[in-house]
Order: C-alpha cells, then structure tokens, then sequence
C-alpha cells in the first residue's frame, strides 16, 4: 500500500492489531520505502493531499506486510480505517509456500 509518511504508524499500528505482520515468532514486520505518488483527483473528490482538479505529486512510502489468509477482512478493515486517503491503493498477493 502506498502511505504518506505522517500516516505511516497509524498505519502500521491498525495493520499489527488487526493480524498482520507476523512471520513465525516474530511480530510487527513490514517493509517500506520512499517513492513519489501521483494522482489526479476528479469532481467529487476531497484528497487528503493536494486539491482536487489537478495532477499531484507526494511524497509517500510503500508500506508491504503480511497477514494470515483468515485476517484478510480485520486488516482490510483496519487498513480502511485508519488510512488517510478516500481512496487508499494497495495490492493483494497470496503468497504460497
């Protein structure tokens, strides 16, 4: 998911308590990076950064973490929740071992 970065441990917290980011007995695990966002936000719409009707660059972070199959809909939940954007882009993978 993409995140910017005064969100980022609201985030990450919400992510943690809903089931994410264990690997064995290891908790809290995620993964991010710098990068830039862009988006062009349509009629309607109110974004957290920017203004509405013209293209945008911000600065975000690229926030990755795991989660068990069966907490799909708590963190999907949390991630909603606590995410500052109307429209909050993140990818789904199903990892296999």
């Amino acid at each position: 998911m993409f995140v910017p970065a005064s969100a980022l441990e609201a985030v990450r917290d919400a992510l943690f308590a809903a089931g994410a980011g264990r690997i064995g007995d290891y908790e809290r695990c995620s993964w991010y990076t710098e990068g830039t966002g862009t988006f062009f936000g349509g009629a309607g719409t109110s974004p957290a950064l920017g203004e509405a009707g013209r293209e945008e660059r911000v600065p975000e972070l690229r926030l990755e973490t795991v989660y068990p199959e069966e907490a799909h809909d708590e963190v999907m939940a949390a991630l909603r929740a606590t995410h500052p954007y109307e429209e909050p882009a993140f990818d789904v993978y199903a990892l296999v071992s």
